[in-house]
């Protein structure tokens, strides 16, 4: 079970990291087609991502992997490579 002090939940609000990635998936898709399943086996999160804030995806590599990140004008925000096999 993990209890987190009162304190660790107040602050500002960040997007979480699986909406950033979800929109990874929605990038590669747009640009590649449909995709079955995906895995991540290496995500690096740099900087939040803050609500209000724009984002973009750059893709790098072919199917069924891709490098990508998430840059927020020139900062990185996330990092990471994605494997999915096109939808049948």
């Amino acid at each position: 079970m993990i209890i987190l002090p009162a304190r660790a939940l107040s602050g500002a609000p960040v997007v979480p990291g699986v909406v950033v990635l979800d929109h990874v998936l929605q990038a590669v898709e747009a640009a590649h087609g449909p995709r079955a399943a995906a895995r991540l086996p290496q995500v690096k999160f740099v900087q939040p991502l803050l609500p209000g804030q724009t984002a973009s995806v750059m893709l790098d590599g072919a199917g069924p992997r891709w490098r990508f990140r998430v840059q927020r004008a020139d900062e990185l925000l996330v990092s990471g490579e994605l494997v999915a096999e096109a939808a049948q």
